[in-house]
């Protein structure tokens, strides 16, 4: 009987790097995917429909809100983000491991409907650190960085909602945690009784 695949659930304020460390973990692994989300934001330089996301406007989007065609979605940075439910199960049900790079509102969403998830926060060093990431980047105006680090201060205030935490301080470093931590999370006996079964039998 072959197991289900882990959801593995990865959140942390704009400018702490775990769009990077999903990049790297994706390059090491070849048996992980990620999911798209949609968004009702522009694309950015270099992002491309349907490997990115899938951009729309926000009424496409309601429409799939009015059709329970997200597993979360939510408002943030004044956008709309969402997850789209049936890549997601159809990867799971198939035994294949999935990466949601979300924000926290939309992962406690998520925690919710699935909480056998694995829910892992990613933290910078220090909110010097993170600003100075958010302002090298070059992507958000003076206004945009002001709004991106008060919502840094709300989400670091719920990352012990999350399972695991992960300090950034090198991408190597953190990218090796959570490959430990998926290692682990596939051990737990409660995600092995087909192999306890089949050993019985």
């Amino acid at each position: 009987m072959m197991s289900k695949g882990l959801l593995i659930v990865i959140s942390g304020p704009s400018g702490c790097g775990k769009g990077t460390i999903c990049e790297e973990l994706l390059n090491r692994n070849k048996s992980l995917s990620v999911s798209v989300s949609a968004t009702t934001r522009s694309p950015r330089k270099g992002e491309e429909y349907g490997e990115n996301y899938f951009y729309m406007d926000e009424k496409k989007f309601q429409e799939m809100v009015d059709n329970d065609e997200f597993l979360e979605y939510a408002f943030v940075h004044n956008h709309y983000y969402g997850t789209p439910k049936q890549f997601v199960f159809e990867k799971l049900k198939k035994g294949e491991d999935i990466i949601l790079e979300i924000d926290v509102q939309g992962a406690l969403n998520v925690k919710k409907i699935y909480p056998e998830g694995v829910f892992i926060f990613i933290l910078p060093p220090s909110i010097d650190e993170l600003k100075n990431r958010i302002v090298k980047r070059g992507t958000e105006n003076l206004r945009d960085i002001a709004l991106r680090l008060r919502n840094a201060y709300e989400e670091l205030n719920k990352a012990f909602e999350y399972e695991y935490l992960v300090i950034n301080d090198e991408v190597p470093n953190a990218v090796r945690k959570i490959e430990a931590i998926i290692i682990a999370e596939k051990c737990r006996a409660v995600r092995q009784r087909s192999v306890i079964k089949s050993i019985l039998d």
